[in-house]
């Protein structure tokens, strides 16, 4: 149905949309690791004092994370996939995708950036280590999540509004698909984030944590 379907999960005509949820998406990261220079020095010696206490932890709890771990990361997850399907479903609702995205990027980047600016090299390895396994593959399942929501929601203005001929019966089915497919994927993400995660925060932490002192 996916491949057979006017509306479809990757299609020629739908590269501009990838290119701009990317590159919005890369705008948040951008923000978010220029909102490092933005905060205060007693703000920023708060934050590591709560890093330091992290570290701390991560070094005790790198044996990996139980199952209703797993349930919490997946929940969080798929609960950001489910918003992008709720806002494709009108119009009024694009901002908001778009905004889910840009915020995204937001997040990342400003851990990043702030592991970066206070432990350099060694704090921005343990940042990539914290959130590169599982967002190898959330980034990609939110990016297409959305570029189909936004497609779903051109689909709707130019059936309801602009009187093009067809339905929105089966564009909103394949939407509906990819949707589901998209949070099966986040289930990966979180498999990731409880397993390897872990471990790899574990090797890094210590490093990390000797900087503090």
């Amino acid at each position: 149905m996916l491949a057979n379907s006017k509306f479809q999960l990757f299609h020629k005509d739908q590269l501009p949309l990838y290119i701009f949820v990317g590159v919005l998406f890369l705008m948040g990261v951008v923000f978010g690791s220029l909102m490092v220079n933005a905060m205060s020095l007693s703000q920023k010696e708060e934050l590591s004092l709560m890093m330091n206490s992290f570290f701390h932890m991560s070094i005790q709890g790198a044996n990996g994370a139980g199952s209703g771990d797993i349930l919490h990361y997946f929940g969080t997850h798929a609960k950001w996939i489910g918003l992008i399907w709720l806002f494709g479903l009108s119009v009024v609702g694009l901002p908001l995708i778009l905004l889910l995205d840009f915020l995204k990027g937001v997040l990342i980047g400003f851990t990043v950036g702030f592991m970066a600016s206070e432990f350099s090299w060694d704090g921005m390895v343990f940042a990539l280590a914290s959130v590169a396994p599982q967002n190898m593959l959330l980034i990609p399942a939110l990016l297409i999540a959305s570029v189909a929501a936004l497609s779903f929601s051109i689909q709707l203005v130019k059936v309801k509004f602009m009187q093009q001929r067809g339905t929105v019966g089966e564009p909103f089915a394949v939407y509906s698909a990819v949707t589901v497919l998209m949070i099966v994927v986040t289930m990966g993400a979180a498999l990731m984030q409880a397993y390897v995660s872990p471990v790899i925060i574990g090797w890094t932490a210590p490093i990390v944590s000797a900087l503090v002192y």
